[in-house]
């Protein structure tokens, strides 16, 4: 543990606060995906329907696959409230948390980053003192030691040479004792500042471990947070854990397995086939033969059974442009108004007339009431 050595800890505070703001752009940009996705399946179920309607698909399996696109509007929905809750409740909860857990001061940073770094400082203090002085003494007598050693080499070099003075001899031999008092000296304090920084270092191991315990707790509180967000982010994405979910699928199986082509076929049979109501020919009297049957005022009140103005309808106006597919059907642009005769059949259809007289089948959700 040596000075300064609790840096990284102090950071992981603030880089607490930043993963905080990764965690929220991560949700945001999701959500993001989920709207974006729920638009998408909204547009296309509107486009498919509107397609599917004007085509030539009748009977149980065109409601089958408008089964389809209703599939794709609930599924719409489901995923646009995945984006409310990414944003109203993850989002929120982690912003909440950070503005709770992270307090921002007036000259910068984090008041929890100041605290931990005051906290660290303060416990290492005397120690790093102690450890400043131990480092001194040991530079000194490392000195010591080399002026020693090269006052002996000098000395003992003087000896080999006659041309060295005794008197220098001697002032070598005094240097060379003067370094070993000066060497023994800086031992002894190298010694002592070592036993000193030995005495303090458990009282300061102590002091840091207490920081550090604090700062642990709160990276264990941000962990747990951080675990508890994405178990929420998780629920929230799972939607096969979701009711509304598997209700949707359940209804377009069903949707889906009642489709009965044999019933499809029977409705074209009887309603474009050989099961079709013919009105065959028949004979048509002259208005100028007054001897024709029920002609003139009789007891009936001379009603035609075969007149087609004899039948009541509603008048209704057309909200879409429509291209009748088969001689029966009627063709008619939006705006157009015309007359109901018979009430929507069990596959859509109703009868109406043109103004113009001609009578035929049309979609029924093709027109309102006027």
């Amino acid at each position: 543990a040596f000075v300064g050595n609790y840096k990284r800890t102090v950071k992981r505070i603030d880089d607490g606060h930043r993963l905080c703001n990764d965690l929220m752009n991560c949700i945001q940009e999701r959500a993001k995906i989920e709207k974006a996705y729920a638009q998408q399946l909204t547009e296309w179920s509107k486009r498919w329907r509107q397609l599917v309607e004007k085509g030539p698909q009748y009977g149980t399996v065109e409601r089958a696959w408008f089964g389809v696109m209703a599939e794709a509007e609930k599924v719409s929905e489901l995923h646009q409230e995945v984006k409310n809750n990414l944003l109203n409740d993850d989002f929120e909860k982690v912003k909440n948390w950070q503005k709770d857990s992270y307090h921002k001061q007036m000259i910068g940073g984090f008041k929890e980053t100041k605290e931990a770094e005051e906290g660290f400082r303060k416990a290492q203090k005397p120690w790093a003192k102690k450890l400043k002085e131990l480092e001194t003494a040991k530079k000194s007598y490392h000195m010591a030691c080399k002026e020693e050693k090269l006052a002996s080499m000098r000395e003992a070099n003087s000896k080999g040479e006659a041309s060295v003075a005794v008197d220098h001899q001697k002032k070598l031999q005094e240097k060379v004792e003067k370094c070993k008092q000066d060497s023994q000296k800086a031992k002894d304090k190298y010694e002592k500042a070592l036993d000193e920084l030995n005495k303090c270092t458990p009282q300061y191991m102590e002091n840091m471990e207490q920081m550090f315990g604090q700062c642990q707790q709160f990276e264990e509180k941000r962990l747990a947070f951080i675990r508890e967000v994405l178990l929420d982010v998780k629920r929230h994405l799972n939607l096969t854990e979701n009711q509304s979910y598997a209700t949707v699928y359940r209804d377009l199986e069903r949707i889906i397995t009642s489709a009965s082509p044999q019933e499809d076929l029977m409705w074209f049979n009887n309603n474009h086939g050989p099961g079709m109501h013919m009105n065959w020919p028949q004979f048509e009297w002259s208005d100028e033969d007054q001897t024709a049957p029920n002609s003139g005022n009789d007891a009936n009140g001379g009603t035609n059974p075969f007149d087609e103005d004899v039948v009541k309808g509603v008048r209704v106006r057309a909200l879409y442009d429509y291209d009748g597919q088969e001689q029966d059907e009627l063709s008619f642009s939006a705006g157009d108004e015309l007359t109901k005769l018979e009430d929507e059949d069990e596959q859509g259809w109703c009868r109406g007339r043109l103004d113009n007289g001609q009578q035929g089948l049309y979609p029924a959700n093709y027109v309102e009431l006027i």
